[in-house]
């Protein structure tokens, strides 16, 4: 975020290529690549969305309508192209359509909820957590309504994946848990993460295996945890760098993840 540019990983030669911003302290958090090959962020610092064309170098910014939405924190796509973000200290959730420009912004009814990690699942339906809360929540793509879930209480659910079957897991930072949200029922189930209480499970991303995968990021060194929805069984591994804090993961389609060291300047690969 401090250095103000977008890095590119070749991962069959290990080359980083780095993109500078052109607005100075931008503080680049999320991204997210279109099916263009375009690089979609949120600049924290700066209260706009910004999207990087690769081969022009180019980058155009998306302002927020509304000067509270301070801090864009996390984006995703749905099928049809829109993007879902979460302002995380204006306490927003927002919607953006690349074709028009048009930025949609919806104000969470909970104060200093904290929404955080968002995800969209099969039927175009966006989720996040309210990192501030204990509650998950949903909003309609229609009507931009939001419907909130509450979780157990002290939980503070600060990233979340979806699986092949629209389950919603989510990493329970504040107690150490593994978390399950049924959307269809509404039931949560939980279960302790290996590394304890303190343990602080952090980013996460489902693979097409069907097993979930997160951090442990108040292990030292970092931990990168296994579970298996089917025998409900965990397997730990600790990252070689030590991670410092493994702030996000993704899964690519062949089923590798890649991880983002934040606190040691790397890039990880897992082929599994």
């Amino acid at each position: 975020m401090a250095a103000n540019v977008l890095g590119r990983l070749d991962p069959k030669t290990g080359e980083i290529r780095q993109y500078r911003l052109k607005t100075p302290d931008s503080g680049p958090h999320g991204l997210a690549a279109d099916s263009e090959g375009n690089i979609w962020f949120t600049a924290n610092y700066k209260g706009y969305i910004g999207k990087l064309n690769p081969k022009t170098e180019d980058v155009t910014e998306y302002p927020m309508p509304d000067p509270e939405a301070r801090d864009p924190h996390s984006l995703v796509f749905d099928s049809k192209g829109v993007i879902w973000f979460t302002v995380q200290g204006g306490n927003f959730v927002g919607r953006l359509d690349p074709s028009t420009g048009a930025v949609n912004l919806k104000r969470l009814p909970v104060p200093r909820a904290r929404p955080y990690g968002i995800v969209v699942n099969s039927k175009g339906i966006p989720f996040f957590c309210e990192f501030g809360t204990n509650k998950v929540a949903m909003i309609h793509p229609a009507t931009l309504e939001i419907s909130e879930y509450t979780l157990p209480e002290g939980a503070r659910p600060r990233r979340l994946t979806v699986a092949s079957d629209d389950m919603v897991y989510y990493t329970d930072f504040a107690r150490g848990h593994l978390g399950r949200f049924d959307p269809r029922r509404g039931n949560v189930e939980e279960w302790n993460s290996p590394g304890g209480p303190e343990s602080q499970p952090y980013g996460i991303a489902a693979t097409p295996d069907g097993a979930v995968w997160y951090s442990e990021s108040g292990v030292k060194p970092n931990r990168l945890i296994r579970f298996d929805p089917k025998t409900k069984a965990f397997a730990a591994w600790p990252i070689p760098s030590g991670g410092g804090v493994v702030r996000h993961m993704v899964s690519t389609p062949g089923g590798d993840l890649y991880l983002a060291c934040s606190g040691v300047n790397k890039v990880a690969i897992v082929h599994y």
